[in-house]
This record gives C-alpha cells, structure tokens and sequence, in this order.
C-alpha cells in the first residue's frame, strides 16, 4: 500500500502518533510520505520529554519513508529545511495524494 500523511501541526502527542503509525506502516511493507504543511513545517522543532518526535522521524527516515515539507510554510518562517523537513513543493503535496492508496490528515 502507499499511504500518504498529511501533518499540519506540532501537537507532540498527535504528531508522535501520526509518525508511530507511519513507522508501523513501513515495516508492514507499505510505501510512506509525509507532507508536511503550516505548522508541520515545525516538526523538527517539537521538544517533548514524552513524546520523541524527532526519534520517530529519524527511525522513519531509516526505515526509507520521506518527507516533503512546503516551501511556502518553510520560508514564512525563515526556514532552509532540514533533514526532516527538506523544502518541496506544492506539486509533491499534489503527487502524494494523487499517488497514494490512502491518504491521513493530522
């Protein structure tokens, strides 16, 4: 399956969850993208003591999920991007959820 996941927020538990369930995800063999959208963009910069987002992401990135994040929300923010949140476009967000076999909003 290709699931694509939306993230548009930087609620730690939220988005600790939507990356648990990608992780899940690549291990049943399932292709996985997340966009990462308006306060998404941020998700590198969520720090929480219970919720280890960055963790998730980066045994995501090693696991061969990808990450997309909007270049729009990125230089709002004075942003370059980084590893988890590489500057992309909105013709990305489009191909993720046209491509995608189910797609989940956070």
């Amino acid at each position: 399956m290709k699931l694509g996941i939306i993230i548009t927020q930087t609620e730690p538990e939220t988005v600790w969850n939507a990356l648990r369930l990608a992780l899940y995800s690549v291990g049943q063999g399932d292709q996985v993208r997340i966009f990462l959208s308006g306060k998404g963009v941020d998700i590198d910069k969520i720090e929480d003591q219970k919720f280890d987002v960055k963790g998730q992401a980066q045994k995501l990135l090693d696991a061969g999920a990808q990450f997309f994040a909007c270049g729009s929300c990125l230089k709002l923010r004075n942003s370059p991007g980084s590893e988890i949140c590489p500057l992309s476009t909105l013709k990305d967000h489009y191909e993720i959820v046209r491509d995608s076999d189910k797609v989940i909003s956070v």
